[in-house]
């Protein structure tokens, strides 16, 4: 529990560290050539536009602290168009293979081998390279899993939406509880069996073909599905607040 513990907290320090590079690193629209900016008013913000039109398409291109891919998370949205199959299996693609996800998994394999977790991996070069190679294989598969594979075949939404309004911890129930309850296709209220299933069957598939032979056991199978289950649900409480903090981040820098 305190390994999980301390590696959530080091997966949201690190991107909050990443998206104030990024953000201080982004130049004032003050600063820029007066053909440059957008304008104030074309029927609404330049910006807001450009979310409409992802909002339009069903999913969005927003990023979390500026940096991790939020690509399934719409906010402020009543009843939208269900996604087709192919726009799953596209949206989850852009996702998993982001640029950011190149140095993300990179420091998660660092933080792996300074703990010596899977010792079977070994140390040095090597043994990064194998905890590199399977962190990138994780994530990837559970993406699919939980995003596309089993959201087409069972007709569920792979989408959270961001409830945005209430107290703290009436919104944080609501987003827990997202982990369980989900979206069909059709409009209405299902088990997750996407997630919970999903990331089963991802831990299973990931533990008993390439992570070492000494790992693959029920119980390190369980750990793993655990420790990802707990981390989407932490996760997934961070992306119904993120547009508070996205909003008191914007109003500071104005």
């Amino acid at each position: 529990m305190k390994n999980f513990v301390t590696r959530v907290l080091l997966r949201l320090a690190v991107a909050n560290l990443l998206s104030l590079t990024l953000y201080a690193q982004q130049t004032p629209s003050s600063d820029l050539p007066a053909a440059q900016q957008s304008k104030p008013t074309d029927n609404g913000k330049a910006v807001e536009g450009q979310k409409t039109a992802d909002k339009d398409k069903g999913t969005s291109n927003d990023r979390l602290f500026y940096t991790l891919p939020n690509f399934l998370t719409l906010e402020n949205t009543g009843q939208v168009a269900p996604l087709t199959v192919g726009e799953k299996f596209k949206v989850v693609t852009r996702g998993s293979f982001d640029y950011i996800l190149v140095p993300w998994y990179g420091f998660l394999a660092g933080v792996s081998q300074a703990e010596n977790s899977e010792p079977g991996y070994g140390q040095g070069a090597e043994g990064y390279g194998k905890r590199y190679g399977a962190y990138f294989a994780d994530g990837t598969i559970e993406n699919y899993m939980t995003g596309a594979i089993l959201p087409s075949l069972l007709r569920q939404d792979p989408r959270f939406f961001q409830l945005g309004e209430g107290g703290f911890w009436h919104r944080t129930g609501y987003s827990i509880s997202r982990i369980f309850v989900t979206r069909t296709d059709s409009g209405g209220e299902q088990f997750n069996y996407s997630e919970v299933v999903g990331s089963a069957a991802a831990s299973a598939i990931s533990n008993y073909t390439y992570h070492p032979k000494g790992d693959r056991t029920l119980a390190n199978t369980a750990s793993v599905w655990g420790t990802q289950v707990g981390y989407d649900t932490i996760t997934i409480v961070v992306k119904e607040f993120w547009p508070d903090i996205r909003r008191k981040l914007k109003k500071k820098k104005s």
